[in-house]
């Protein structure tokens, strides 16, 4: 890999932040492609990928090249996978028989890279943090993003590598920040520990995350139930990353609930928070899948998250959304 136009990268998966990235690379002038299907590839090919800043309302729109497939012969240097969590297993099943040598995955896990292992070798994975947020409305995506929020990546080992030196350059041409990470496997999985929690509580109140900031009893629910799945991802030698969230399990629940409730009635939980919840069933279910089976394996007792992960599985039998990338 080089990190310059003569890179050749993959982005797979459509969503916020693959077409933040698809676009903001293409700009740059480096050679992108952005793998999408159905009704989003139709939205792509009439529209392009159109962005608007949801803080400033500046809007832009950019021509990717597109694809709804990947050849077995197909050449590229690099595939970043940025899709729901329960979408990984299918694109799996199209990035094993490639010959592409590095993929880096963006986005929530809270099992770990295993089965990315599993399916392509180790020595092709690579894991990272995503560097934006926001939501879809129609064809335009309404992103969160901002100069100086990184993405953060690593090889599985944390090593220094040509190719991770190579993945920094291709963002920052691009103007985005990357860097190498510590720990990116043990934030993934502390940053999901409160996701399948709050979704239930988001759910419980209509849809309305400023509800749940102003229900005691839910922002009461879903402290305990972050503090269960943190409890088990280190009964299960996991570390909490980063250190500050250690706080979480030693400061007075009065204080918890009282930043918790500041911060779900704020216009940043309900565009980069609830918007996703929304529009992410199927993906909220299957980390809450994940952390039942941990719960299971540490015997880490988890009433609340029970109460509020009955709330996720009904949601999400309502929705009955396909998952596709």
């Amino acid at each position: 890999m080089h990190g310059g136009s003569e890179t050749k990268t993959l982005i797979v998966g459509a969503g916020v932040i693959g077409s933040f990235n698809a676009a903001r690379l293409t700009d740059a002038g480096l050679d992108v492609t952005l793998l999408a299907r159905g009704h989003r590839l139709d939205e792509l090919r009439q529209h392009g990928v159109v962005l608007e800043n949801a803080r400033t309302g500046e809007r832009t729109t950019t021509r990717v090249p597109l694809v709804d497939r990947i050849g077995t012969d197909d050449v590229y240097d690099l595939a970043i996978v940025i899709v729901r969590r329960n979408q990984i297993a299918s694109v799996l099943s199209l990035l094993a028989p490639t010959r592409i040598p590095s993929v880096l995955f963006l986005g929530n896990n809270a099992a770990g890279p295993r089965e990315m292992i599993d399916a392509l070798g180790r020595e092709r994975v690579l894991i990272g943090i995503v560097n934006a947020g926001g939501y879809r409305e129609g064809a335009v995506v309404h992103y969160l993003w901002w100069p100086r929020l990184s993405l953060q990546f690593s090889e599985l080992d944390e090593s220094h590598s040509p190719r991770t030196d190579a993945i920094i350059a291709l963002f920052r041409r691009a103007g985005l920040r990357a860097r190498r990470g510590r720990d990116i496997d043990a934030k993934l999985r502390t940053h999901a520990a409160g996701l399948p929690a709050i979704t239930g509580a988001v759910y419980e109140a209509g849809g309305d995350i400023r509800r749940v900031a102003r229900t005691p009893a839910l922002v009461a629910l879903f402290v305990e139930a972050q503090r269960e799945a943190l409890a088990a991802l280190r009964a299960d030698g996991i570390p909490l990353r980063p250190a500050v969230v250690r706080s979480f399990e030693l400061l007075p629940e009065s204080v918890l609930r009282f930043a918790w409730r500041h911060f779900l009635d704020s216009d940043l939980a309900v565009v980069g928070g609830q918007r996703h919840i929304l529009a992410a069933p199927d993906e909220m279910k299957e980390l809450a899948d994940e952390f039942r089976a941990l719960f299971r394996k540490t015997n880490v007792p988890a009433p609340a998250s029970d109460v509020l992960f009955a709330e996720v599985d009904a949601y999400a039998a309502l929705s009955g959304r396909a998952a596709r990338p």
